[in-house]
């Protein structure tokens, strides 16, 4: 190929996908090696024509000694030989990651993003260009499938994604899919919080191009690009997957490359318009307090499995700055959490938790090590109103008491109360949110109160064969401490009968043999 065919490729690539606009600064990530090599130099051929100012940024990772010193002083003259400024530091990426406990190649990743977003912040620039190109594309796309992903990751790189600072200042690019029209793109918490999304954006003006173009390009200009020798070596994870499994993958479909573009090409479509949806529901499912996103547990369970996962992914992301790291299997422990009992919790990366409210899921970002306190102030606020006092109940019949109805009907063979229930219900709506139960009737009596806790309760939950104290039980289901005194304890003279919305007493449980059926049903008034 000669270089106009690259040049046009590029240029086109550029115009068409609206990377770069006229008069802006732009920060050009270079490593020395070819690809990048190339890319700075097709973009300081064009600057003029593209009205644009350039700005070339080299990181020194020191990790290779003498070598990486050579690169740095090359990069350093080929920005020369092009009147262009520079910018050349150093990091100590080995300390790094032994700080962060983390792998040599994110840690390398994490302060060259960091150092590139520092540059562009210093000279002015809202885009910074990276030499990515389409066998970098095909390799993140694999990786990810290895990794576990879902369709966000199959994405791949974007030719066009925001910038994100985490809450150490740390600067990340974003989600690997296009630049976000929905919700995504719209932080509004602290950065003190969570992750916030800058307005830099990272270019890749080589993702229609391979490596062997590149190093075709370099040859024919003479550029003499360097040659890292770590790229060869085997202990990283992307280049085992590039020197050995890409090979061995080629051997049963020559086409794998084109293959895994069509993948991540149909990917981008299906992601799109899984966000359009996503943006649509929004307002809808979610709401937003500070560093905590709430997600409607009824509106999100009745929603195809496919925006379940979206919204999931979006609320992540909203808190993180992007979804960077966020697995399938994360997302689908995130699920889980609509079908278990209140209280449970998984942890995400970045820092984030996912809780199980009565009736929301909530995620947000805590401390590690979760203090008692620091766990109830985080949790969902309270479903259930205050319960200011004890109410009788009339049974059979409506009680209205402060912030609740009570409907209470005898079932079995006086059918007919069923009517009364049917006109003041809000159907099986109420049902599916255990504020419904039934009891013998028999065993039960025939006055019932409503109360709050009181020190020393004790029931007999259903299933068990003795009685617990109230306190343990609330304790061994993960009721929040903040809800206890707002949950409506229903009592006869005798006992408790019911902890609504939870359990009730074993010893009033319904048999075969039971004749009539006490039905009482809670309904939250406004």
């Amino acid at each position: 190929m000669n270089k106009i065919t690259l040049e046009s490729k590029v240029i086109g690539f550029i115009r068409r996908c609206s990377l770069i606009s006229s008069e802006e600064i732009v920060v050009v990530g270079v490593s020395g090696g070819a690809d990048s090599v190339c890319l700075l130099h097709v973009l300081a051929k064009w600057q003029k024509r593209l009205g644009i100012k350039l700005h070339v940024a080299h990181l020194n990772h020191q990790l290779r000694g003498v070598e990486s010193e050579a690169d740095a002083e090359y990069v350093s003259n080929l920005a020369g030989s092009f009147g262009i400024p520079v910018t050349i530091d150093r990091q100590d990426v080995a300390s790094y990651r032994t700080e962060r406990n983390c792998s040599i190649e994110e840690a390398a990743r994490e302060l060259r993003y960091a150092f590139l977003a520092r540059v562009a912040r210093e000279v002015g620039a809202n885009r910074i260009a990276i030499g990515h190109t389409r066998h970098d594309q095909v390799e993140t796309i694999l990786m990810h499938i290895l990794r576990g992903t879902g369709i966000t990751g199959l994405c791949g790189l974007a030719p066009c994604s925001p910038m994100a600072y985490d809450s150490q200042r740390m600067s990340l690019p974003a989600s690997p899919s296009s630049l976000p029209t929905s919700p995504l793109s719209l932080p509004a918490s602290p950065l003190s919080l969570r992750a916030k999304r800058s307005n830099l954006l990272v270019i890749r003006p080589l993702l229609d191009i391979t490596r062997e173009e590149t190093m075709s390009y370099c040859q024919q200009h003479q550029l003499d690009p360097r040659i890292d020798s770590s790229n060869l070596s085997l202990s990283f994870f992307r280049n085992r997957l590039r020197l050995q499994l890409l090979p061995l993958l080629r051997q049963y479909n020559p086409s794998v490359d084109q293959a895994l573009l069509r993948l991540a090409d149909i990917a981008k479509e299906d992601n799109a318009f899984l966000e359009q949806q996503v943006s649509r529901l929004w307002e809808e499912v979610a709401k937003q307090e500070n560093n905590v996103i709430y997600l409607d547990k009824r509106q999100l369970a009745a929603l195809p499995i496919a925006l379940q996962r979206q919204l999931l992914r979006a609320a992540v992301a909203r808190l993180a700055g992007d979804a960077r790291d966020i697995e399938a299997s994360h997302i689908e422990a995130a699920r889980s959490l609509l079908n278990k009992p209140v209280g449970k919790r998984i942890s995400l990366p970045h820092g984030l938790i996912c809780h199980g409210g009565y009736n929301e899921l909530a995620i947000t970002r805590l401390p590690s090590v979760i203090a008692s306190e620091a766990w109830q102030s985080h949790f969902p606020p309270c479903p259930f109103p205050p319960l200011p006092g004890e109410f009788p109940l009339k049974v059979p019949g409506e009680t209205v008491f402060p912030g609740w109805n009570v409907i209470a009907s005898i079932v079995g063979e006086r059918v007919d109360a069923l009517s009364l229930r049917g006109a003041l219900s809000t159907s099986e709506e109420t049902c599916q949110s255990n504020l419904v139960a039934d009891f013998d009737y028999h065993k039960t009596g025939t006055e019932f109160f409503v109360r709050q806790r009181q020190p020393g309760d004790r029931f007999q939950p259903l299933g068990m064969n003795m009685p617990k104290k109230l306190q343990e039980f609330m304790v061994d289901v993960k009721i929040p401490r903040s809800w206890r005194s707002h949950i409506p304890i229903v009592c006869s003279p005798q006992q408790i009968i019911w902890v609504v919305g939870w359990r009730i007493d074993d010893r009033v449980k319904t048999t075969e043999a039971s004749k009539e059926i006490l039905r009482l049903e809670f309904i939250k008034s406004e």
